[in-house]
């Protein structure tokens, strides 16, 4: 038996070795130079001792692999950096390209050392992970519904770099493989099968059995690209069922990406050029394109927001320290309307008893009976059984008697947005819960420090913001009123994390961070509108510019009738000066004389026909006095003003401390309104711009547009001193 510090090593009568993946001191196998090391070492192991027929891998945790350590690419950026510095540019790209060809190299010796390896996965193999089960001659799978694999390099702005373009598109008819290297998504073990991604599936106590018997009974060393007459799943790429293949890939490319994500991009060039090559070359085409995409700002600015700031989030950043861990049993949730449904559902779901109040146990039972449809929908998909719906059924109390709440460790209202109603409920809830009871309100504008004057301890009363639909939407505000304490916030936390949702901590402020921002995304499209650009331009203006949907479309899904209430309740709070009186005219127009309140009641900016696909209203046209020809409007002027507006707030919010740290703006910015993902984030955005040139930006819009684009001093002095987001923040903390 040999040891190394990653693996275990053993060999068994049969002369099958198990190397057992087994990093001490971390809960989850990654790939690190020193694994990488050990992993070469076993190779050669393998390959030089006769005695050895073949090998096994598997993973000693309850999980396989997540893949590459991403500190480790940030460390060969910096050190590329440094390259540059010292020796110029052409030996930094030098640099770049032969270290991330380091495991591509690694997994090309495995595949063709000559002895067969096999892999036994059970849980989550991603990533450079995969790649390694790829390189391996078979790959058996658990049955085990939390086994998944993937490769879902794409969502942090990379693409697999470890031979994953090319095994996959060998494997897979060619318009599958993209589609699968495109969406990055995890599949479960018989969808991996089925797809030819793996070889077989059994129960988990027999998966490392099985990978032994295929070696016993003579498991061949030879991947299938290395075997002679190896023809390719669709054919070669100049051929007639390859020309078939391309033209479309390449416009589903454009139009689902907007040409907007470098790695997918990337993609499609290695599967092109790579398919016309033999396989070590195919590699080297791999790793160019990959050291290309390593040096790219969009992918910099990904692995930032959407990995490592998203990781802090989740682990409790925020999260105060000196606080010992809440213990959260059970739920009230008062309001059984849509909004409170959706939060019973979410809290059921995480295993917590739930206790849902509304005016009648009529009320309450509808409420939850919203989670019998959301859990039957997810047994129909085959993703649930009967009796998971039965348990979390079990765990929802509906009730009219707030006396119910008595025992709960948290209380979160989700009543009608009206301050008086808020009051009303919160002075219920306060005569029945325990004196140590948080207690949360959901609201999207209403300020916290206001409704916790009507709170007994205005200490233990915090903003809890989901974002809708709640079971969908990945980040929660939590908002901090002026008196709320590190207990309420503690507490708000654990509780956001044991639903598995990604928090932001806020300051108190009328529509808080995101609410903020997004409504100055559709305010940009309402005055384009307004300017009479074409509808469609500016729909098409939002997608272009990396927007989930465009200004209008949002608008429609969270409620026309909706927009005007909260503008006319900020023209009554704040004066005429806070708001645009065009848009209050345009809005009125569309609510008031034409009743078209959204998606809700299926007439918006769009037509909802039954059963059909959503089209921009006709009648908008009519809206416009003086309509703009196509031909004259400069798109990527709509583009960045649609960007601008909401990057601008964010950086707003940032000067007045609603928001405190850049991570929880550009998180907070594509989980709670999909603000670009590419870009990193809101305050990425200006960051890798640089402060300077988004001044400057901001003022030639301001100078045609008006002094919504006016830049605050805050970012007048950073473009001043060449300060970043980010460099404030670690000079902040290093204080």
């Amino acid at each position: 038996m040999t040891n190394f510090t990653n693996f275990r090593f053993e060999a068994d009568s049969d002369g099958i070795a198990l190397a057992t993946w087994d990093m001490p001191d971390r809960s989850m196998n990654v790939i690190t130079p020193q694994v990488m090391d050990e992993l070469s070492q076993l190779i050669e192991k393998v390959a030089a001792d006769e005695a050895i027929k073949g090998c096994v891998i598997t993973s000693g945790k309850e999980s396989f692999s997540g893949g590459a350590d991403l500190t480790m690419l940030q460390s060969s950026n910096a050190e590329f950096m440094r390259v540059a510095k010292e020796k110029g540019e052409e030996a930094a790209n030098t640099f770049l390209f032969e270290e991330s060809r380091k495991l591509s190299l690694l997994y090309r010796r495995l595949e063709t050392c000559g002895k067969p390896f096999a892999v036994a996965i059970h849980g989550v193999c991603l990533g450079g992970a995969f790649e390694l089960a790829l390189a391996c001659h078979f790959r058996v799978l658990s049955d085990v519904d939390s086994t998944r694999v993937g490769l879902p390099e794409v969502k942090v702005g990379l693409f697999p770099g470890a031979g994953g373009t090319q095994r996959v598109a060998r494997l897979m008819q060619t318009g599958d493989a993209l589609q699968m290297l495109f969406k990055g998504e995890q599949l479960r073990p018989l969808m991996a099968r089925n797809m030819g991604l793996a070889h077989a599936v059994a129960p988990r106590d027999q998966i490392v059995q099985t990978a032994k018997d295929w070696i016993k009974n003579g498991g061949s060393a030879v991947a299938p690209w290395d075997q002679k007459g190896y023809k390719l799943p669709s054919n070669k790429v100049y051929s007639a069922a390859g020309m078939q293949i391309w033209p479309p890939a390449n416009a589903i490319y454009r139009r689902e990406t907007q040409d907007n994500y470098p790695a997918i991009r990337a993609i499609l060039e290695t599967v092109y050029q790579g398919l016309q090559l033999p396989m070590d070359l195919a590699l080297k085409v791999e790793s160019r394109w990959f050291a290309k995409i390593l040096r790219s700002k969009e992918a910099a600015a990904m692995i930032r927001t959407l990995f490592l700031s998203m990781q802090d989030l989740n682990k409790g950043a925020r999260r105060p320290k000196d606080v010992p861990p809440t213990s959260i049993k059970k739920v009230g949730v008062v309001g059984a309307g849509f909004m409170g449904a959706s939060v019973a559902y979410v809290t059921a779901n995480a295993g917590l008893q739930v206790v849902l109040i509304d005016r009648d146990v009529e009320a309450a039972e509808k409420g939850k009976a919203h989670s019998h449809k959301l859990m039957s929908d997810q047994i129909m998909k085959g993703r649930a059984k009967t009796a998971d719906r039965d348990a979390l059924l079990e765990r929802i109390t509906a009730s009219a008697d707030y006396s119910d709440l008595t025992d709960c460790d948290l209380v979160i209202e989700a009543v009608f947005e009206d301050p008086k109603v808020k009051a009303e409920v919160i002075q219920k809830v306060e005569a029945a819960i325990r004196p140590d009871c948080i207690f949360a309100s959901n609201t999207s504008t209403l300020p916290i420090s206001g409704l916790a004057k009507n709170a007994k301890n205005a200490g233990q009363f915090i903003g809890i913001h989901f974002f809708s639909p709640v079971e969908k939407m990945m980040l929660v505000e939590i908002i901090l009123g002026k008196e709320t304490g590190d207990k309420a916030l503690a507490t708000a936390l654990d509780y956001v994390r044991l639903i598995k949702k990604t928090p932001i901590v806020v300051n108190d402020s009328r529509g808080f961070f995101a609410n903020r921002c997004v409504l100055g995304y559709i305010l940009e499209g309402h005055l384009m509108l307004i300017e009479g650009v074409p509808a469609a331009m500016i729909e098409q203006a939002g997608k272009q510019a990396g927007m989930p949907v465009g200004p209008l479309s949002l608008n429609d899904e969270v409620g026309v009738d909706l927009g005007l209430k909260i503008l006319r309740a900020t023209k009554a709070q704040l004066g005429d000066a806070a708001i645009v009186p065009e848009q209050e005219e345009l809005l009125t127009a569309l609510v008031e004389k034409e009743g078209r309140f959204g998606r809700k009641n299926r007439k918006g900016f769009y037509d909802y026909p039954e059963g059909g696909q959503k089209r921009l209203w006709p009648g908008l046209k009519e809206l416009q006095v003086n309509p703009v020809e196509a031909e004259l409007i400069d798109m990527q002027e709509l583009k960045q003003r649609l960007l601008v507006a909401q990057a601008l707030e964010a950086a707003r919010t940032f000067e007045e401390g609603v928001i405190t740290d850049p991570r929880e703006a550009d998180v907070g910015s594509i989980l709670g309104f999909g603000f670009a993902p590419y870009t990193g984030g809101a305050l990425s955005y200006i960051d890798f711009m640089g402060a300077k040139t988004f001044v400057e930006l901001c003022q030639k819009l301001q100078a045609r547009h008006g002094e919504r684009f006016a830049p605050p001093k805050l970012l007048l002095d950073m473009a001043a001193s060449g300060e970043t987001f980010y460099g404030r923040a670690a000079a902040k903390k290093a204080a």
